[in-house]
């Protein structure tokens, strides 16, 4: 079966003509990255095709029929650039004059910028296929501009047409342009050298956890309020300290993960079945690994011979601040069953969930040796008890949802 591109009249340009003259013996498109040791310029494809861009092609210089024999097997096109000593831009020349008749939008890449996600190649194409949308938009992460641009097509004929100084970027500024905000640092993350391959290398297969930087940037993208991003940072502060609780005792929980997912967990926070739209929220971002642990949040059955995972640590740390504020595991259900005294089913629901929170807690409690309340202190997270007003408030809120 033929499935249909996402974006079919966008197309994707990997620039890969350069010298690598900083990488020493090592050739940057064809350096492994990936996974199963995929190369730099198969992963990028990869990433391409995933945000829904078919037409992908790769312009080569230095070696370059070791790159076009790479496209080859990788299935994209390849076009070579002879004048590639000259500058990269020549490069940019090469593959634009080779580009898909019908292209209505073009995305360009070095392969020294392999590891963004596909999630952020879809925000800029659907921004560029907008009526009102300018003819340039870049990913923006914390207010720094990355890669890939992407623009369209039809302006193409004057970026060819430049002969000045200052490469894609000079030839590009006499346009209209938007940065587009993104929660992805990969954006910015570039293997000039060594090092830089070594740092990359092993950020790759972390693509799909964000990082709390990359979560903060998310939460900023879904205009989550103060009050919001207060009970988000004292969550990911509990969840870190009983993860790293959890290790010290001989545990291999993910602290990153674990720290990351906390900052999210609440991202849908407002809608309908907030837990599953907030999972559905981070995985559209590209955040796989910690999309389950933002959709399971709400509560957790453990069975007896499971092990404790970066789930549970976010659960129950979201169990343990209301608000800003840390409160007792039990207290925080106390208080809806005082809530929602006249309902029995309701309360029932909320015994169970106790229930299953307790028992959490007492398997978590087990493994660090520690009274949690004991480890989050010691961590230094200690907003203390809530004032009244806080569980006033929080009664007015469910008593307006409705649910328990």
């Amino acid at each position: 079966m033929t499935v249909t591109p996402r974006f079919p009249l966008a197309c994707a340009v990997i620039l890969a003509g350069g010298l690598s003259s900083r990488m020493g013996a090592r050739f940057k498109p064809l350096l492994p990255l990936g996974a199963d040791g995929d190369s730099a310029l198969a992963v990028v494809a990869a990433t391409f095709r995933r945000a829904g861009v078919a037409d992908i092609l790769v312009a080569t210089g230095h070696r370059g029929a070791e790159v076009a024999r790479e496209a080859a097997r990788i299935g994209i096109r390849s076009v070579h650039n002879p004048n590639y000593e000259t500058g990269m831009f020549s490069t940019v020349k090469a593959a634009l004059s080779a580009l898909t008749p019908g292209c209505e939008a073009v995305c360009v890449t070095p392969v020294d910028v392999p590891l963004f996600r596909p999630a952020t190649v879809a925000r800029l194409l659907t921004r560029l296929g907008r009526p009102d949308a300018p003819d340039v938009v870049y990913p923006a992460f914390s207010g720094e501009r990355g890669h890939p641009p992407c623009l369209r097509a039809a302006i193409v004929p004057a970026v060819l047409a430049h002969t000045g100084n200052g490469g894609l970027r000079q030839a590009l500024s006499p346009f209209a342009f938007e940065e587009i905000p993104v929660a992805d640092a990969n954006t910015l993350a570039d293997m000039d050298t060594p090092d830089d391959y070594a740092a990359l290398h092993a950020l790759a297969p972390r693509r799909d956890i964000p990082t709390p930087a990359e979560a903060e940037a998310l939460l900023a993208l879904e205009n989550v309020p103060p009050q919001g991003l207060a009970h988000a940072r004292g969550v990911a502060a509990v969840a870190e300290a009983l993860a790293r609780a959890v290790n010290a005792g001989g545990g291999g929980l993910d602290i990153g993960l674990v720290k990351s997912a906390a900052l999210l967990h609440d991202v849908g926070k407002g809608r309908p079945n907030h837990e599953a739209v907030g999972g559905q929220l981070v995985a559209a971002h590209g955040f796989a690994a910690a999309a389950p642990i933002v959709a399971g949040h709400r509560d957790c059955l453990l069975a007896d011979d499971a092990p404790v995972t970066e789930r549970e640590i976010v659960y129950l740390a979201d169990k343990f601040v209301l608000g800003r504020w840390l409160v007792p595991v039990a207290a925080r259900f106390d208080q809806k069953l005082d809530l929602f005294a006249a309902d029995p089913e309701a309360r029932a629901a909320i015994s169970r969930r106790r229930g299953n929170a307790l028992r959490v807690l007492a398997r978590l409690e087990a493994l660090m040796g520690a009274k949690a309340e004991a480890v989050i202190d010691a961590a230094g997270f200690r907003p203390g008890p809530p004032p009244a007003e806080v569980y006033t408030a929080a009664r007015e809120r469910f008593a307006a949802r409705g649910d328990a």
